[in-house]
């Protein structure tokens, strides 16, 4: 075996290992030093799970949100963040999910969201074929460490820490498109400990869904299993321990998360 058969059966195995996939190389098949859970959801009404890939956010799509992060509306182009794919917490509809408060934080923020979870991908997708790619929708929560991001703000660091932690993206399960529809308009709300402290209506998202899938869709090549949190109304706020946070979208079942 000469030098350059040496190398390239080498760089073979080690992109087999960065793809996680197997490689057949002539000493037999590469594999995985381990096994990594795949985050999933479960699809309503179905036996199916969809996989999470990657988990889109988009900042500031509710003018009044906007304004009460300091931030103008009419003037500001959306912008997106990540959370890591296993941030997704499941919290079965009719339950409350005990969600734990994280650490590092003294003013940790809900955020209610609608989730768009798309099976098909895709780049620089026009806005009127954007909703192709959408298999369903979810109601989620957008938890937040808003001091560690504001922190991380005002000193002109990333404020990923803010944002992507564990289990900072509670969610119920995905509701295909076919049983549920699109959302375009609706109520979003969220109560804590019964008391209203978000309302507002889908319709008033600078961004629709569709508008945020096409931009996303210019940065990154979008593929199936990706899902799109799609910003949250004004009045956002802290929760403590033993605090309950029922979130509702008008079509979906109510989601309800107990801070422990």
């Amino acid at each position: 075996m000469d030098r350059r058969h040496l190398i390239s059966t080498g760089a073979a195995m080690g992109l087999g290992a960065v793809a996680g996939c197997a490689t057949e190389t002539r000493a037999g098949t590469a594999k995985t030093a381990f096994d990594v859970p795949q985050p999933t959801l479960p699809v309503a009404g179905s036996a199916e799970l969809f996989p999470v890939r990657r988990i889109y956010c988009i900042g500031r799509n509710y003018a009044a949100h906007a304004r009460e992060m300091g931030s103008d509306p009419n003037r500001e182009p959306p912008f997106f963040f990540q959370k890591p794919s296993d941030a997704v917490q499941f919290v079965a509809p009719g339950s409350t999910g005990e969600h734990p408060y994280p650490p590092l934080t003294k003013n940790y923020h809900y955020e209610i969201e609608l989730v768009a979870a798309l099976h098909r991908g895709g780049r620089n997708v026009a806005p009127e074929q954007a909703l192709e790619l959408v298999y369903g929708y979810a109601i989620g929560l957008d938890m937040t460490r808003r001091d560690l991001q504001r922190a991380m703000g005002d000193e002109k660091k990333p404020w990923e820490i803010g944002k992507s932690f564990d289990r900072s993206a509670p969610i119920g399960p995905i509701h295909r498109v076919a049983q549920v529809g699109h959302f375009t308009q609706g109520s979003i709300t969220l109560k804590v400990n019964g008391q209203l402290k978000q309302n507002a209506d889908l319709k008033q998202m600078i961004w629709s869904v569709a508008e945020q899938i096409s931009k996303l869709s210019q940065a990154f090549e979008l593929k199936p299993g990706d899902i799109i949190f799609s910003g949250t109304p004004e009045n956002v706020g802290p929760v403590v321990p033993g605090d309950v946070m029922q979130g509702e979208i008008a079509g979906l079942p109510v989601l309800s998360v107990r801070v422990v």
